[in-house]
């Protein structure tokens, strides 16, 4: 599959720049290539109670099974000047749901994979494997 990135950058570009982010200031949005060719996006909502803000990828993941659902096969995630911005250990773990190990991410050293990012990752086939 072609992975257009600067389409991917742009429109992580165009959801973090509709993030709401009254507290920290500090805006993220991400989009992500799924595997039958949508372009998928979101952005960081935040919330007064700090604990209960939603991080760009969770309403990304939202997205892609509102939408359909589907495998993740590209990811981008910017901040606010648009540099590439790795999502933290938890949104990881969604994006290893929802992607895999193959899940291609755009990072500030290049294309790596999510496997790269997070080694060992307990995903839904350990579920499977370990109760069969």
């Amino acid at each position: 599959m072609n992975i257009d990135w600067d389409l991917l950058h742009n429109e992580a570009l165009a959801a973090m720049k509709k993030a709401y982010v009254p507290y920290s200031k500090f805006p993220v949005g991400v989009a992500a290539l799924v595997d039958d060719g949508r372009v998928i996006s979101a952005c960081n909502v935040e919330n007064a109670s700090y604990g209960l803000t939603l991080c760009a990828e969770c309403g990304l993941v939202s997205s892609l099974i509102a939408s359909g659902g589907g495998r993740l096969v590209a990811f981008s995630c910017v901040d606010i000047s648009g540099n590439p911005l790795m999502p933290c250990g938890r949104c990881r773990q969604l994006l290893q749901e929802h992607g895999g190990s193959t899940l291609q991410m755009a990072t500030n050293e290049g294309i790596k994979t999510l496997g790269d990012l997070l080694p060992w990752a307990f995903g839904p086939e350990e579920i499977t494997d370990r109760l069969s």
